[in-house]
């Protein structure tokens, strides 16, 4: 840990529902849900209008849908609309200081002291960071963000999110273990929801109580790398440097079980949270990948890796679970597994298509290879009567495939994004980030004067 709180850690608050209800009016103090919008789909951001039901980042869409009233939108990903969002934020970044670590594409580290001029008192950080705040919300259109500063990498993620949204919060040097110790045991990384809830049958919930457990213990029962982990980060000990990070190759996940799991539905379970949550990265980094690797660990400690390439990148939670599973198929479990991981790699900035493999989908298999002969194509879109809203009802794919929320221009009526689609039609809502909710049209799906476009730039006046 440094003297002085010097680390900043900034994450812009709900990203991509926040780009969204920016850039359509309509949408604004709406529940929106960016992510899969189809039956399998994950929800990849919640606005806080929808985390006030329950949704949340990697839930189920399906489960987001049950959860959230009418009116609710569910819009697919606008990658290029969020990267050049967040190129904005990481620019006044790296303004305040040469030494940024950006961790996603709405989330960075800032090493306040590596200017060497900046004023590192509470009050000095506290303005410089409030004055930054206010300057990513002008030059955004209105995102806000929050921010934790403190003596650590650790202590400054941990302060970012104590008072979202926009909040910002100081932790003065020595003040760590004080704001720590009464905090969920789930705040340390590395201790997900499978530690938690082995650490809270030993009556382990906060900090406080896991500073209780000696380190033989905590080795004994998480083994020595992890338990030396817990041990240190519970105490606050957390030297790591802020650091300019290389360009990310590959995402992954993988579990080490207590004991050996032969059981299939054990370990098509474990793949599923696993694919979750490399997707929910993937989303994060605004990257589609053509590559899935699934590792294995034997009972003899035996390690080895199956990987498949995909005919097209792909974001999609339903794909990469499927590729994995096709994968784990053609091993043999029956001596169970010690370790079983997912991982995705061969990024692109762009989807070139949308995989969807059904389970009658023919395949080909060279090698390690997994190659789809005949891709298909799903789009689930969502319609409803009422003329403000984007709701849940889901229609058969139309000849031509538009996606809930993509930017469009008409050759007559202007600019607008997809506000359903389906059966044969599609549904545009005509509007931008500096016009008022705009009017419902519906066009045929094939219409000639109907174009996706880039999306709309919110520092423009509005065209007509």
């Amino acid at each position: 840990m440094r003297a002085q709180a010097s680390i900043l850690h900034l994450d812009l608050d709900a990203f991509f529902a926040a780009v969204e209800q920016r850039d359509k009016p309509s949408l604004r103090g709406k529940p929106v849900i960016v992510g899969g919008i189809g039956t399998r789909g994950v929800v990849s951001t919640a606005s806080y209008e929808a985390r006030a039901y329950g949704a949340r980042s990697a839930m189920p869409t399906s489960e987001a849908r049950r959860r959230c009233p009418p009116g609710t939108a569910y819009l697919s990903p606008r990658f290029e609309a969020y990267r050049a969002s967040s190129h904005v934020v990481m620019d006044l970044l790296h303004a305040l200081s040469p030494v940024v670590e950006q961790v996603s594409v709405d989330e960075a580290y800032v090493d306040l002291a590596a200017p060497g001029h900046h004023d590192l008192s509470v009050d000095g950080v506290r303005h410089l960071v409030a004055d930054l705040i206010d300057e990513i919300a002008s030059a955004t259109g209105g995102l806000t963000a929050s921010a934790g500063v403190a003596s650590s990498k650790m202590l400054a993620k941990i302060g970012s999110e104590l008072e979202k949204p926009h909040g910002l919060v100081v932790i003065e040097a020595g003040r760590e273990l004080e704001v720590l110790e009464p905090l969920s045991v789930r705040v340390l990384g590395g201790v997900g929801p499978a530690t938690a809830e082995r650490l809270k049958s030993f009556g382990v919930a906060t900090v406080a109580d896991l500073q209780r457990m000696s380190l033989p213990d905590l080795v004994s029962l998480f083994g020595d790398s992890h338990g030396h982990g817990l041990h240190r980060l519970a105490r606050a000990q957390d030297d790591r440097d802020v650091v300019v990070e290389r360009e990310t190759k590959s995402i992954s996940a993988e579990e080490t079980f207590d004991v050996d799991v032969p059981d299939r539905s054990r370990l098509d379970a474990e793949l599923s949270g696993m694919a979750t949550r490399v997707v929910g990265r993937l989303g994060q980094n605004a990257l589609f990948a053509r590559t899935v690797t699934i590792k294995i660990r034997h009972h003899d400690f035996s390690t080895h890796t199956r990987s498949a390439t995909l005919a097209h990148a792909t974001g999609e939670h339903a794909v990469v679970l499927d590729t994995a599973r096709r994968l784990l198929a053609d091993v043999d479990v029956s001596d169970g597994l010690r370790l079983l991981g997912v991982g995705v790699s061969g990024f692109t900035a762009h989807a070139q298509t949308q995989l969807a493999f059904d389970d009658e989908a023919g395949m080909a298999v060279t090698g390690e290879v997994l190659v789809a002969e005949e891709p298909t194509q799903s789009s689930v879109a969502d319609l409803t009567d009422a003329p403000t809203v984007v709701a849940t009802a889901e229609w058969p794919t139309a000849a031509t495939t538009w996606r809930t929320g993509q930017d469009v221009r008409h050759d007559v009526h202007g600019a607008g994004w997809v506000w359903g689609a389906g059966i044969g039609r599609v549904s545009v809502r005509f509007e931008g980030p500096r016009t008022q909710p705009g009017a419902v049209r519906t066009f045929t799906a094939d219409d000639a004067e109907l174009h996706a476009t880039d999306p709309p730039d919110w520092r423009a006046p509005e065209a007509d």
